[in-house]
């Protein structure tokens, strides 16, 4: 057996022991797993249930409080809109498309910035510095500036919405990748591959980036929480999600003018975007500790 195969089947031969993440972090995950998979469940299979109410309009219940408060009935479980629109059924559709908005702007930020933070981090010398420079103009850019500047050019759609998280979320993920692979890159397993006549693609592509899954979900996971923060913002804003789709951040917009007579309006979507962002930080921070448990908190 030759020795690039050996240390291909076991890269801990050269010297590198396997970290076992500790039974506490395996717990935070699954119990912050938990409420998100059952909130992401919710929202995709209640509409296909036909127990919510009717999402039209029904200007004799127009403001009409949830059934918790006084005046309130089941039909309408969490009230109603200024058009008599059902805000649950809202709620519920609504974070559909924010939680698909969430995925996608993490996948569209993780896929790029994770190949440009391993090439920096690799082959370091010119192209390290050409990268690092990019990373830091687009750190120093305010995410706003970047989003009207597109969608004054473009207008608002959810392509358009993808292209903002994209550009404003590649440059942290490139920059922590970028450092994990300069730490991976001098591991003794990595100059045994180069020793035995491995080429530099064929370990980046089956060396490093195994050796970085474990960090690139963790920080999938935390651009999920700041994708849907970015999308709220432009929501509110009036430059994200445009009618007739529904996302949480557009709720949140359309009640911000009802807060004196129907608070519930606006407080659902908020409360919501705020459980789920935390809820998605905490398991992104577990996730990170799951990986490497060095960087548990004492």
């Amino acid at each position: 057996m030759t020795g690039v195969s050996q240390l291909e089947l076991d890269p801990t031969a050269a010297g590198t022991p396997p970290r076992r993440p500790g039974r506490r972090a395996r717990t935070s995950v699954f119990w912050l797993s938990l409420p998100l998979a059952v909130v992401s469940v919710g929202v995709f299979v209640l509409p296909l249930t036909g127990l919510l109410p009717a999402a039209g309009q029904d200007l004799a219940a127009t403001r009409q409080p949830p059934a918790f408060l006084p005046g309130g009935t089941w039909a309408h479980p969490l009230g109603t809109d200024k058009l008599g629109q059902d805000v649950l059924t809202q709620f519920v559709t609504a974070g559909r498309l924010t939680i698909v908005i969430g995925l996608v702007g993490a996948l569209v930020a993780i896929g790029p910035g994770t190949l440009l933070g391993v090439l920096a981090g690799y082959f370091r010398g010119w192209v390290d510095r050409v990268i690092s420079v990019l990373i830091d103009a687009q750190l120093a850019l305010p995410f706003i500036l970047v989003a009207l500047a597109i969608i004054a050019n473009r207008g608002s759609s959810l392509p358009v919405l993808f292209l903002v998280l994209a550009l404003t979320g590649w440059a942290v993920c490139a920059r922590v990748t970028r450092s994990a692979t300069m730490a991976i890159r001098e591991r003794q397993f990595v100059f045994g591959l180069r020793a035995a006549g491995a080429s530099e693609p064929r370990i980046v592509f089956r060396h490093i980036l195994p050796n970085l899954a474990g960090t690139t979900v963790a920080l999938g996971t935390l651009q999920v929480g700041t994708a849907i923060l970015v999308e709220s913002a432009l929501s509110f804003l009036g430059l994200g999600v445009v009618p007739p789709m529904n996302s949480w951040g557009s709720m949140l917009a359309s009640g911000q003018d009802e807060l004196s007579q129907a608070w519930w309006i606006a407080f659902f979507p908020g409360l919501a975007i705020t459980l789920l962002v935390l809820l998605v930080n905490l398991l992104g921070d577990a996730l990170l500790t799951h990986h490497d448990p060095r960087k548990a908190r004492r």
